[in-house]
């Protein structure tokens, strides 16, 4: 028996500003469900991959993320994904990372989020 990871949940206190930014950060489109937004990676068959949730909170995000999200650019270099991102209302953030081969940025509420190297063409 074992579990699977299913859903990552983002804290927001403007769901539709943050799910637009990952709408547009990875392609998949927003759906709305009462107070949240969500998007799946597939979304004709949201069972069968990850689950993004923008959930609303009334407090602003104060602290350094504990659990973050990763992306890798795609048929691109990663100097042109984070330019990209940063066009769509990214930031870079200093999280301590010193000296190391990926770039963290923030979302627009300043959930922190790494840019790897390009995994696959």
């Amino acid at each position: 028996m074992t579990s699977i990871l299913r859903e990552i949940v983002i804290d927001c206190t403007d769901t539709e500003r943050v799910a637009a930014f990952w709408s547009a950060v990875l392609g998949w489109e927003v759906q709305r469900e009462k107070e949240y937004a969500w998007m799946a990676a597939e979304p004709e068959n949201p069972l069968a991959g990850m689950i993004l949730v923008f959930q609303p909170v009334s407090e602003a995000k104060t602290v350094k993320n504990r659990v973050h999200i990763d992306v890798s650019p795609y048929r691109c270099e990663p100097a042109e994904e984070v330019e990209r991102l940063l066009a769509l209302g990214a930031r870079h953030v200093d999280v301590g990372q010193g000296d190391v081969p990926w770039v963290v940025l923030a979302d627009p509420e300043g959930n922190e989020f790494c840019v790897l190297g390009r995994r696959i063409d």
